[in-house]
């Protein structure tokens, strides 16, 4: 029987408690998971893709089954590469339904065989994204409930304020 495998893509800029809940549930329902973080976005991330990419590493660190790589171009064409059949989308509140349903008939439209599979993320985080994660973390608020430690400790590193120097009289 031919293992079944899912993409779970997106920016993950950074990679939260919400996205850790849909991964680890994903796995349980397919025999294969490639996390996709899309290299080419309209968005402006504030990690590169291959800080991004380190940064999933580190927090899947020994789960089985699980690929984490970037993408660029269209997403059907990237799954259709990796020889996977279905695409994972996490639901966090009912916003994010309209969005995502139409982003999920158009990808059927370009590819009828390859299907999409919504999860919604544990009430513990729906309330979480990671442009309020990064805000939060510019104004030097508390990143606990949202991210893990050490996502935290690189939104820390990237949003240190540069030491000021004294300039000499002269």
């Amino acid at each position: 029987m031919p293992k079944r495998i899912a993409i779970y893509p997106g920016t993950f800029d950074p990679i939260t408690r919400g996205h850790l809940d849909i991964i680890r549930r994903s796995l349980t329902l397919f025999d294969g998971l490639i996390v996709a973080v899309a290299g080419d976005t309209s968005k402006k991330p504030l990690f590169s893709a291959d800080e991004r990419i380190s940064m999933i590493k580190a927090e899947i660190k020994g789960h089985r089954n699980i690929k984490v790589e970037s993408f660029d171009g269209l997403l059907i064409n990237y799954v259709r590469a990796k020889n996977a059949s279905v695409i994972v989308r996490g639901l966090r509140v009912i916003s994010d339904f309209e969005y995502e349903f139409q982003m999920a008939l158009t990808n059927r439209e370009l590819a009828p065989d390859i299907e999409t599979v919504f999860l919604m993320t544990s009430e513990n985080y729906a309330h979480i994204s990671s442009r309020f994660i990064k805000e939060i973390a510019r104004l030097g608020g508390g990143l606990r409930a949202f991210v893990t430690p050490g996502v935290a400790k690189r939104l820390k590193r990237k949003f240190k304020a540069p030491k000021r120097t004294e300039h000499a009289k002269g």
